[in-house]
């Protein structure tokens, strides 16, 4: 079914087929008889719950941050069964992000690029939306900086918006990772890291509810430099990982150069970054020892890729291209399909 409907949504630019599809499927849900079947194909049958970072999670799938960006969609996300969903990237003021076009999708290669730019509503609009979020869904709130911020002053809009949400989400992660803000991911370094996260951390202390704090990283990352990144993560205390975020690289595409440059900058997602996910993900792992909770994103489509992830040592995962080109059905596909004991 979703094949057709993904046809006539092909048709139209990224953005808005992403608008319409969700909205669809929000008005069917309305329908006595049309909802009532539509939840049912969306039941997780026997769902696991999990304990990571202190949280048990309804089930180990979730979605990735970038879908969601300003907490509109939690209760149709709960409907096709994630265990948690990621909102944002949210920044202290509202942006428009990049100018249109800003997202391609390259079917041939089961991909998309995006150069979004961090646009949302900015955090307060987000957390009115967050204090009426559905019951039972793990809710994480991914921070970023504004891209008017200059790097000197980045801290400040990461506490700001850490302050402004810690009391609405389950997680937060910190977002230094997107390849779409100028300057962004220069702060993947020591000093910024360890200094903003004893910031954060001070605030927690603060706090009667204690909330992990992870950290999204790139996975352009070149494997000499990972032990050093190991040894960032462990004295900043950082209490999670995500690995990882899009990639810069077009190593893995199959269209021509041609349709590369016309495409232009922007993160890469999808099946072709699963291969480089996957090796920033087992290093971490190791190099880590399994001592720091990981969520490994990046390419999954099914339940083959999931335990992929899970084996190089993922603790929990999330989608998000493979939504896109799937639908919504592939939470229930994924989750049938997972080999816990490989």
């Amino acid at each position: 079914m979703y094949s057709l409907i993904k046809f006539f949504l092909f048709l139209l630019p990224p953005e808005k087929a992403h608008d319409i599809a969700l909205n669809l499927i929000q008005s069917a849900l309305k329908w006595p008889i049309i909802g009532a079947l539509l939840r049912r194909s969306f039941k997780i049958e026997n769902p696991i719950p999990v304990t990571v970072a202190g949280i048990t999670f309804p089930n180990i799938l979730g979605l990735a941050a970038g879908f969601d960006k300003d907490a509109k969609r939690l209760h149709l996300l709960k409907e096709f069964g994630f265990g948690f969903v990621e909102v944002g990237t949210v920044t202290p003021k509202a942006q428009k992000g990049n100018p249109k076009p800003r997202l391609f999708r390259i079917p041939n290669n089961l991909a998309l690029i995006n150069r979004m730019g961090f646009n949302n509503e900015g955090i307060d609009k987000m957390v009115e939306r967050l204090k009426n979020r559905p019951d039972g869904l793990i809710v994480g709130g991914n921070i970023g900086k504004n891209k008017s911020t200059p790097n000197d002053k980045a801290s400040i809009d990461y506490v700001f918006c850490f302050e402004k949400i810690y009391d609405y989400v389950d997680y937060i992660v910190v977002n230094i990772s997107s390849p779409n803000t100028p300057g962004l991911r220069d702060l993947q370094e020591e000093s910024f890291i360890v200094g903003l996260f004893s910031e954060l951390q001070k605030i927690r202390a603060q706090r009667t509810v204690y909330k992990p704090i992870f950290l999204k990283l790139s996975p352009d990352f070149q494997f000499s430099a990972i032990r050093d990144l190991v040894k960032i993560i462990t004295k900043a205390k950082v209490d999670g990982i995500v690995a990882t975020n899009t990639t810069i690289s077009r190593d893995k595409l199959t269209i021509s150069e041609k349709e590369i440059e016309k495409i232009g900058p922007g993160g890469l997602s999808g099946q072709p970054i699963f291969e480089s996910s996957n090796s920033i993900l087992a290093t971490l792992s190791i190099e880590l020892g399994g001592q720091i909770p990981i969520i490994g994103v990046g390419g999954i489509f099914n339940g083959i890729d999931a335990t992929e992830k899970l084996v190089r040592g993922a603790n929990l995962i999330q989608i998000y291209t493979g939504f896109v080109y799937e639908g919504p059905w592939i939470v229930k596909n994924i989750l049938k399909d997972i080999n816990y004991n490989s």
